[in-house]
């Protein structure tokens, strides 16, 4: 065998050895991005479920229902190819399917969810964030139109002031109730606060008149209460203290 013909073989035998992983470093990256765009799908699919059913039912309308199935039946429909024996899959696209077919008349089962305490409305703006990313995620995607898109990010805000004033209303009048005026004060007060730093509190005139009412209420109630020697306060603790010094200081000099 000439020097030549051997040559020729390990040259050969290199090229082959070259394209063999290549072929492999490309079938690695096609069944990597295949499981990203996998998992990928399937976190968008859940995000787009849970909202669907865990979104208050004063935010959660006919048209929101229906754009958030859509999003699902879209997603679905693409991560079908990468997960074709998944039938509970199949069992879901036909599910969402049929609640896209019925356009606005889609039912919404939602119930509404009353704010009432500082982590329900951080739960409420947490679904809100999401929901803001999952529009923003469609429109980029293609999966939405711009304007809409651009709808539901100015009702997305609109749902965030709502659950705001919500939460201020709902403290203020609960600390009423439990005799705590004080504690109103400062709700009705951090609400009043929250509206006119709105870029345009316009549209919630209304709203910010009440909780300007409410404010002025709970502040007269503060001013009429007195404390009372059998009703201990930080106030009436601090007058004892300040009462216990000066006997000390009476009992040194003397």
């Amino acid at each position: 065998m000439s020097p030549l013909v051997i040559t020729l073989l390990v040259i050969g035998g290199i090229a082959i050895l070259i394209a063999i992983g290549y072929i492999n470093h490309v079938v690695e990256n096609r069944n990597l991005e295949r499981a990203r765009l996998k998992a990928e799908l399937s976190d968008q699919i859940r995000r787009c479920g849970k909202l669907s059913d865990a979104l208050p039912g004063q935010f959660m309308s006919p048209s929101l229902k229906l754009t958030l199935a859509r999003l699902q039946l879209q997603d679905c429909e693409r991560l079908l190819p990468l997960d074709k024996q998944n039938a509970g899959l199949k069992s879901q696209i036909e599910e969402l399917r049929g609640q896209v077919a019925r356009g606005e008349a889609i039912a919404v089962n939602n119930p509404p969810q009353k704010v009432l305490s500082e982590a329900r409305a951080k739960d409420i703006r947490y679904l809100l964030e999401d929901l803001h990313g999952q529009i923003g995620r469609a429109a980029k995607e293609g999966l939405l139109p711009p304007q809409d898109a651009k709808r539901w990010v100015q009702e997305i805000r609109k749902m965030l002031i709502t659950t705001n004033i919500e939460l201020f209303n709902n403290l203020g009048h609960l600390a009423l109730q439990q005799n705590h005026p004080g504690q109103a004060r400062l709700a009705f007060e951090r609400g009043v606060q929250y509206l006119r730093k709105l870029p345009d509190p316009t549209p919630y005139e209304a709203e910010l008149k009440r909780l300007e009412m409410q404010l002025a209420r709970a502040n007269a109630l503060v001013l009429d209460t007195k404390p009372s020697e059998d009703d201990p306060s930080e106030l009436t603790d601090g007058l004892k203290s300040l009462e216990d010094d000066d006997w000390k200081k009476k009992q040194i000099y003397d």
